[in-house]
């Protein structure tokens, strides 16, 4: 197996987070962490759609789509 190195992200967790943090700490960070994450990928979600000039009519279209393709897995 192939050793893989921290992201950037992980480093600086570590370097913030060098103690021991309480578990609901732990559990409000992970949801903190979600949130943004899951607002980052609306934000750009919306910019695609904006850009395309898509309408609600196109929803259903799209969600018929396939457009996933082979990993080679």
């Amino acid at each position: 197996m192939e050793a893989k190195s921290l992201s950037n992200l992980q480093l600086e967790l570590l370097k913030v987070y060098s103690r021991q943090i309480e578990d609901e700490d732990v559990i409000a960070i992970r949801k903190m962490l979600a949130t943004y994450f899951a607002e980052k990928a609306i934000r750009i979600a919306d910019e695609v759609w904006v850009k395309n000039g898509w309408k609600s009519d196109d929803t259903q279209h799209l969600s018929q789509e396939h457009n996933r393709t082979s990993t080679g897995l």
